[in-house]
């Protein structure tokens, strides 16, 4: 073995010996379900607030994020991280102390106790969906990186079948070593294991950021020449057309996913959606002693995101100006490979490993996040109503530990079938479709918990379910999707009218909460009580 890459390899082993082995550890003696999905509310507001950043990071956003500053050449994506910071506001003081005041281990616990069991399952269904085919298919993105390191070392570009192998492999390999830690040690060992990811993550992103600046000859210079000065319009859009006048102008602002309207209004209800109804982000929330550190976990978790999401779309603009200065004949075509392109051909041996191992680091983060949520879920709102209703804790504890496994088993299933229909179907856009199924759904979620949450008597059970299929389908209508199925098999369902414009995803689970609200009000509520809100 060549001996650089025997110290890259040393490098990638040694992070997941140093995860595993702290995942073990720390989620030892777990004699309950409130300790496997809780953590015993014993998780110190640091640690949550780690645990948060890497639940939100995943490969995609490791290779996504320098993809768009590389494509763009601006920073106008960090627009939608305004709204992220406003919603975190909103969600730490509507959402978190109903879920602390019912003492829910299951978010959708809350909506039996506003609305009635229908609504509870309905609502744990649609999560436990969209969370296995979003987290499954985000798996296939960390597999980038082992497909590019395999032509490296060979010097030849891997076939059709070679591909797929890679891919199913690597995306195995990663759900084994995760489901291990996280089936025996429960929130805990996530949330440690998390912290550790997310540390590794922003460590090396902060290295590769600092080699790329210090390998373009001129530096600050050399930059502003080769992209021109920066200003105002780097930074903030508005979409709207200056030639263009009435409902035409304002239409256009819809058609453009980053400008600044979807970063306060868009962005916003998406971040209410992903950190208020879904099991994945508010059940490590839960895990902090009290409402306030709680609170504060979030808040703060918003905060770090503008660094974050600047540095990578640094390193984006940065890799531009590079290959600008270095042109390379062998770059590939889609600027979401990019980055990792350049960590297996420049950085230097042990730090490209540490970068690998960081790749890594953020697929097993938000894979960890995604199968202990499911299996909790499962477990609280299925199993022990259902399927065993006189369970003891021992036996709720074992139920949810293979909830974990067979989880973990049904992510190989959505990843490889991802790889599959990607690389042998390459012109079928499966990834945008998959990764943003939560644009469809989740705008039904949140209206159904805020008619909850900010009504005394409207809402009922059967209200609720056609509140979000009528919101489910509105999305499906402004985005486009019964078009882009029907383009998928090489025929065209309908044409979009012409004042109807074909919204982008910041705006999807806007419209369908708005919807989903709407309706659900319509209906009355035969419980009298009202749970109690900050």
């Amino acid at each position: 073995m060549d001996s650089r890459l025997a110290i890259d390899s040393a490098v990638l082993l040694l992070y997941f010996v140093l995860i595993i082995s702290i995942g073990l550890y720390m989620g030892r003696k777990e004699e309950n379900l409130k300790d496997f999905a809780l953590g015993g509310r014993r998780i110190p507001w640091w640690a949550v607030l780690a645990s948060i950043i890497a639940a939100e990071t995943s490969a995609g956003t490791f290779f996504g994020t320098p993809g768009e500053g590389f494509a763009l050449r601006n920073f106008t994506y960090l627009q939608l991280a305004l709204g992220t910071i406003l919603a975190r506001i909103l969600v730490s003081y509507i959402f978190i102390k109903p879920y602390y005041d019912y003492k829910v281990y299951s978010i959708y616990e809350y909506l039996t106790a506003r609305f009635g069991v229908p609504t509870k399952n309905a609502a744990s269904a649609v999560f436990m969906f969209t969370r296995l085919l979003a987290s499954g298919a985000r798996l296939y993105v960390a597999a980038i990186a082992l497909a590019l390191a395999y032509e490296m070392i060979r010097g030849v570009q891997p076939g059709q079948k070679e591909t797929l192998f890679i891919y199913i492999g690597s995306t195995i390999a990663i759900v084994i070593l995760t489901a291990i830690y996280t089936t025996l040690g429960g929130i805990k060992a996530v949330i440690w294991t998390d912290f550790i990811q997310a540390s590794i993550m922003i460590g090396s992103a902060f290295i590769a950021l600092g080699l790329l600046y210090s390998a373009i000859p001129g530096g600050w210079n050399e930059i502003v020449q080769r992209h021109g000065g920066f200003g105002i319009s780097d930074f903030f859009t508005t979409g709207l057309d200056p030639a263009k006048h009435g409902w035409d102008k304002i239409k256009g602002m819809f058609e453009v996913e980053y400008t600044i309207f979807a970063g306060l209004i868009g962005s916003t209800f998406i971040t209410m959606s992903t950190h208020g109804t879904d099991q994945d982000m508010v059940q490590r929330m839960l895990t902090a002693p009290d409402i306030r550190r709680s609170r504060r976990s979030l808040i703060m978790s918003g905060l770090a995101d503008i660094p974050i999401v600047l540095t990578f779309l640094s390193i984006g603009l940065l890799l531009w100006v590079y290959y600008q200065v270095h042109p390379d004949p062998t770059l590939p075509k889609t600027p979401n490979e990019t980055f990792c392109h350049f960590i297996l051909y420049q950085m230097p041996v042990g730090l490209r490993g540490l970068l690998i191992a960081g790749i890594f680091a953020t697929a097993m983060g938000s894979l960890s996040t995604a199968i202990n949520a499911l299996a909790t879920s499962f477990t609280r709102d299925w199993y022990e109503p259902y399927i065993n209703p006189a369970s003891t804790p021992e036996q709720s504890l074992r139920a949810v530990r293979w909830a974990t496994v067979w989880f973990s088993l049904l992510m190989i299933v959505v990843a490889s079938t991802t790889s599959y229909l990607v690389i042998v179907h390459p012109n079928v856009r499966i990834i945008p479709i998959v990764l943003g199924i939560f644009g469809y759904t989740y705008g039904s979620l949140l209206g159904v918990f805020l008619c909850g949450i900010f009504t005394k008597r409207r809402g009922n059970d059967f209200g609720n379910l056609i509140a979000m299929l009528i919101g489910f389908i509105v999305v499906a209508i402004l985005s486009g999707l019964p078009d882009k199925i029907a383009g998928i098999f090489g025929g065209k369902l309908y044409a979009q009218p012409s004042w109807l414009p074909v919204m982008e995803f910041p705006w999807w689970i806007c419209f369908g909460t708005i919807v989903t609200f709407s309706v659900a009000i319509l209906f009355k509520s035969g419980r009298e009580h009202h749970p109690g809100v900050a």
